[in-house]
Parts: structure tokens; C-alpha cells; sequence
């Protein structure tokens, strides 16, 4: 759990929209289409950052726990 919230925190550094759309999408259980609306983007931006924000947490995560 240490290891995620401070993935999450260097994440919402590095980029804060990806940080919020992580938030958003684990921890309030809101899917593509309610994310778009709450942050005012549309349903493939969010998929796109959804995708850049997997890539950048797997990459944190590998790096960090080799």
C-alpha cells in the first residue's frame, strides 16, 4: 500500500490530470463516461490518459520494487 500511494503521489507530480483520473477511476468507481464529465473532457481523452496513466504507474511500480 506504501509503494501505491506513493506511485499515486509522484504520478499527480508529474502529471496531476492522470493523478485525478487514477482517483476517479479506483477510488470513486467512476468509468469512462462519468469521468469525462466530472473533468470536462471527452470519452476518448479519458481513455487515452486512462492508458498513459496504467503505463506510467506499471513502469514506477517495476522500476521501483526491482
Amino acid at each position: 500500500l506504501v509503494a501505491i500511494d506513493e506511485a499515486l503521489t509522484r504520478l499527480e507530480g508529474h502529471d496531476a490530470r492522470l493523478g485525478q483520473l487514477v482517483q476517479l477511476r479506483f477510488f470513486a468507481g467512476l468509468n469512462y463516461e462519468e469521468i469525462a464529465e466530472v473533468v470536462g473532457l471527452s470519452v476518448p481523452t479519458v481513455k487515452r490518459d486512462w492508458a498513459r496513466a496504467r503505463a506510467w504507474l506499471y513502469r514506477f511500480m517495476t522500476e521501483e520494487c526491482a
